[in-house]
């Protein structure tokens, strides 16, 4: 009887014990959650630091690229169909022809449409960053998706690695809802967007999805000839 008395009393205290670490856990874990915001608004103005906007006077001088960039202007300023796709081998300036692009409307060279605009990288790290609990990378996502519809196209987002937006390209962070969440917006054309990925990755993570690959128009970024290289290394100097 006392045996059996001390067992169950081992029992409700172990049961106890796991409630109490449970709850630990979810205060630590929300608590955790609201600190990272924190942190990101006091850096960024923009929602939850997850959007972040590139800053045209502290970039290197874009050259020879000036024909993708042109590209990718036109593409901007369209009514329906305004999302370029950068697509290259790693390294070959993909980022290069989005920092041109931020020049050009900083210093005013670009059509009426895109007078006054500014690009804002959307962060996948710190979208991703502290999502444990189910929903939050879907609330900060649509957060994002919301301050660029608002801006009555002021806002371009730029998409790096825009591969992990689809399926099985989102490690398992659970980043692959994030192509469909975007695609409304894509297609109501509120919303103008500049992707970057590898000829690889958008053949097999953007080509096989008819309705992202439609939204986005494919901009191929070659190697630069011999002459642009020596061009570019020449203005870097």
């Amino acid at each position: 009887m006392l045996l059996s008395s001390c067992l169950g009393s081992v029992v409700l205290v172990g049961a106890s014990a796991l409630a109490t670490a449970a709850l630990t856990w979810s205060v630590w874990t929300l608590l955790e959650e609201y600190l990272h915001a924190r942190r990101a608004s006091s850096k960024n103005p923009l929602p939850g630091g997850i959007l972040k906007a590139l800053d045209a006077g502290a970039l290197d001088p874009v050259i020879g690229r000036d024909a993708e960039i042109d590209r990718v202007v036109c593409i901007l300023c369209r009514r329906t169909k305004n999302c370029a796709a950068l697509v290259g081998a790693t390294g070959v300036g993909k980022t290069a022809i989005v920092e041109g692009l931020a020049q050009r409307i900083v210093a005013g060279d670009v059509l009426g449409a895109l007078t006054g605009a500014r690009i804002v990288q959307l962060d996948m790290g710190a979208m991703v960053a502290g999502t444990r609990l189910r929903g939050m990378f879907e609330q900060r996502f649509k957060e994002a998706i919301r301050t660029a519809e608002e801006s009555d196209g002021k806002i371009i987002l730029f998409v790096d690695e825009m591969h992990v937006l689809v399926g099985d390209g989102d490690t398992r962070d659970g980043t692959g809802d994030a192509a469909n969440m975007l695609k409304p917006a894509l297609a109501r054309g509120r919303i103008r967007c500049v992707g970057a990925t590898t000829t690889g990755e958008y053949r097999w993570y953007i080509e096989p999805d008819a309705v992202l690959e439609r939204r986005f128009q494919k901009v191929a970024v070659e190697q630069p000839s011999v002459e642009a290289t020596i061009a570019i290394l020449r203005g870097l100097k």
